[in-house]
């Protein structure tokens, strides 16, 4: 982990640790780069703006040497311009500061959970639910689903973290780059297309909605 803010990097890294991870935190990019070719890691937080060598640079030199250790970008700058550009660089994930520490811990359990399962199959099984990540297709039983890209991804999000409740603002974060509000319907409406879709036959209910609090996807 490379963060140059002493009081952030020395308050997620006990908070990782208190997770049960083992963490090597350091203050800028270039030292983030020795360290990661010492002992490579099985994830990589970094924040954007960082002395000497910053956090786009780290990713980019980690993208073209190969490196496909998950990328968890940290930046101050609430712009979608800046997300994108931690993405085309190679980040997984971003996360804008200020953040509570109980989402960065969610955030990189997610990350480390997709990297594990990809390297072992890339499917996504949740109760008779398949989704084939690299082919992007998923599966009631035998019946394939027929979904937007939108759809695929909220559907993947929430298959990610099953058996969690995923709070409105991180899947509007994640799936739009942007919180557009609580007035906002457009994420209702996706869910609403997705539960059509995925009960179209009568099959159990499989999406749950937490009034209030968000969504979520459980094994019938």
């Amino acid at each position: 982990m490379a963060e140059d803010d002493r009081a952030a990097r020395d308050a997620i890294r006990r908070g990782l640790e208190l997770d049960g991870y083992s963490v090597t935190a350091v203050a800028n990019g270039e030292e983030a780069l020795i360290v990661i070719d010492r002992t490579p890691p099985s994830l990589i937080i970094l924040d954007l703006m960082m002395p000497y060598v910053d956090g786009l640079t780290v990713c980019r030199k980690l993208r073209s040497s190969g490196d496909r250790t998950p990328i968890l970008l940290l930046t101050a700058r609430a712009e979608i311009s800046d997300r994108v550009s931690g993405l085309d660089a190679g980040a997984d994930d971003y996360l804008t500061k200020p953040f509570a520490l109980e989402e960065l811990q969610a955030r990189v359990r997610a990350l480390l959970r997709r990297s594990s399962y990809a390297e072992r199959d890339p499917w996504i099984v949740v109760g008779d639910l398949r989704i084939d990540e690299r082919a992007r297709r998923a599966f009631r039983g035998d019946r394939e689903l027929e979904l937007s890209k939108t759809e695929f991804d909220l559907l993947q999000l929430l298959a990610f973290n099953a058996g969690s409740v995923l709070p409105h603002s991180l899947i509007y974060d994640r799936i739009w780059g942007y919180d557009f509000g609580p007035e906002s319907k457009n994420l209702a409406v996706y869910i609403g297309y997705l539960r059509r879709k995925l009960e179209a036959n009568g099959e159990p209910k499989i999406l749950r909605t937490v009034r209030g609090v968000g969504y979520g996807l459980v094994a019938p």
